[in-house]
């Protein structure tokens, strides 16, 4: 059986009214960045719309992942550059780093053999608190109302350092 092929505006249609205008500002500035999107159902995530880097078709090119979670929308942003940009991880809202906070600690901090050989657990400060979370899920959040400035921010600094690099 042929997989089934979906396009952007398949994955729009099961986007909440309240959110669309942010998925698509972010599909549009990551495809002028030469992004490549790819849409997908999985059995982690359901339905989800990630990008790649062009050239890069491991992981290790992936920037972000939307997908769906209990029926909320989610961001897995993949801030492989974050040490770039701290000003914005120090602006972040109190909902935001409580996310952050709650994702796994990485285990190549306390015990290098025991995490996978390519493990690149992001290590960071998020103003007075020192963070050294697993790469897998730091950057994973909830999409609402208030969290869309600062995650379109975050995207879009994760993006530049990546064109720029």
């Amino acid at each position: 059986m042929a997989k089934a092929k979906y396009q952007f505006d398949d994955f729009l249609t099961i986007v909440k009214d309240d959110y669309k205008d942010f998925v698509i500002k972010v599909h549009e500035m990551l495809l002028q960045e030469g992004f490549k999107s790819k849409i997908q159902v999985t059995k982690s995530n359901g339905f989800q719309l990630s990008y790649h880097q062009p050239k890069i078709k491991t992981v290790a090119g992936r920037i972000l992942i939307f997908f769906f979670c209990e029926g909320e929308l989610m961001v897995r942003l993949e801030g492989k550059n974050h040490e770039k940009y701290p000003e914005v991880l120090n602006n972040l809202s109190e909902e935001i780093v409580s996310q952050i906070d709650k994702a796994e600690d990485c285990i190549k901090f306390s015990d290098p053999e025991r995490c996978w050989k390519g493990c690149i657990g992001y290590e960071f400060d998020i103003r007075e608190n020192h963070y050294q979370k697993c790469a897998v899920r730091c950057f994973q959040f909830e999409v609402d109302f208030e969290s869309v400035p600062a995650l379109f921010k975050l995207i879009e600094c994760e993006s530049k350092a990546r064109h720029s690099a």
